[in-house]
C-alpha cells in the first residue's frame, strides 16, 4: 500500500515545503537545524489510516491524548533546504498507536523523525488535552533573536517584549501576547517542554535562551510569521546600534496607541 495525496494532504505539504524555503533563505535553519509537526488528522484521509508501519517507535511517556492521532514531522538530520525540495522524502508521516505509549512511520520513507520530537509531542498533547486548536508547532535558529538571548540585559520578559514592541508598530499589531524567554536547557529533551508549557500560556512564541525559536500555531505561515515579524524588530534593534546609535523606539504611549484602532486583545 502507497500514501494517497488528497488535495488537502498536498495542500499542507506545499506549505511545510514553503515555509522550510523560507527558514533557509534566512539563515535559520543551518544544516539540519529546525523541526516542523503538524497534526494531520484532518486531512489524512481514511483510505491512508491503515498504511502498513515502516517502523516503530515508543514514546517517552503515556500521552493518550494524542492516541490515534496522524502527524507530518520533518525527519532527523534532515536539512530545511532539501525539506522545501520534497517533504515526503525528508519528513515523515506518523500514526500514534492507540495507547499513546509509541508511533508507527507509515510513509513515505522509512525515516526517523527529528530528534526535538518529545518536546514537540509533549506540548501538542497538553494543548490537546486542554481543548486547544494549536495543531503545530515549529522550531528554528533565528540569528538575531538567539543573539538578544545572549544580553544579560535582556533575560526578563518584560526587557525583551519593550524592546521588541518598541522597534516598529507591526510587531505589536502582529504579536501583541509577546515573546516568552526559556531558561537554557539541554535541545530535544522532556525537560525542555517541561520549561516552556508554562510560558506558552501567556505566548505563542517563546526563545529557548541561546538556541532558537519554539512557535505554536494552528497554520503554519501564520506561525512562521510570528516569528519573522520579531525578526524584523530585533534586526532593527542591531542595525541602529551597529551605526552607533541606542534606537529610539516607540513610547508606551504609541504602543498603547494601537490597542484600539486594531482592535488587539492582550
Amino acid at each position: 500500500m502507497k500514501l494517497k495525496v488528497n488535495d488537502k494532504l498536498k495542500e499542507q505539504l506545499d506549505e511545510v515545503a514553503e515555509i522550510a524555503g523560507y527558514l533557509w533563505q534566512k539563515g535559520w535553519a543551518e544544516r539540519n537545524a529546525g523541526n516542523i509537526s503538524i497534526n494531520i488528522s484532518d486531512i489524512i484521509g481514511d483510505e491512508n489510516k491503515d498504511l502498513p508501519s515502516l517502523s516503530t517507535y515508543g514514546l517517552p511517556g503515556e500521552m493518550k491524548e494524542l492516541s490515534g492521532d496522524f502527524f507530518f514531522v520533518t525527519g532527523t538530520g534532515k536539512r530545511m533546504r532539501d525539506v522545501a525540495k520534497d517533504p515526503l522524502k525528508n519528513g515523515a508521516i506518523i500514526r500514534i498507536s492507540s495507547d499513546g505509549n509509541s508511533y508507527d512511520v507509515i510513509a513515505e520513507e522509512n525515516i526517523k523523525p527529528t530528534s526535538e520530537l518529545a518536546s514537540h509531542f509533549s506540548i501538542l498533547s497538553s494543548f490537546k488535552k486542554k481543548g486547544s486548536k494549536n495543531r503545530l508547532v515549529l522550531h528554528t535558529h533565528p540569528t538575531d533573536l538567539i543573539a538578544l538571548s545572549h544580553i544579560k540585559e535582556l533575560k526578563n520578559e518584560d526587557a525583551l517584549n519593550n524592546l521588541l514592541w518598541s522597534m516598529h508598530p507591526e510587531t505589536f499589531i502582529v504579536v501583541p501576547r509577546g515573546i516568552g524567554l526559556v531558561p537554557y536547557e539541554v535541545p530535544g529533551t522532556v525537560a525542555i517542554a517541561d520549561l516552556t508549557l508554562p510560558v506558552l500560556e501567556k505566548h505563542d512564541i517563546v526563545i529557548w535562551e541561546k538556541h532558537g525559536a519554539f512557535a505554536i500555531g494552528e497554520n503554519l505561515t501564520d506561525t512562521f510569521d510570528l516569528i519573522d515579524t520579531l525578526s524584523k524588530s530585533a534586526q532593527i534593534y542591531a542595525f541602529a546600534k551597529t551605526c552607533g546609535y541606542h534606537p529610539e523606539g516607540l513610547t508606551k504611549e504609541q504602543i498603547n496607541g494601537l490597542i484600539k484602532p486594531f482592535n488587539i486583545k492582550i
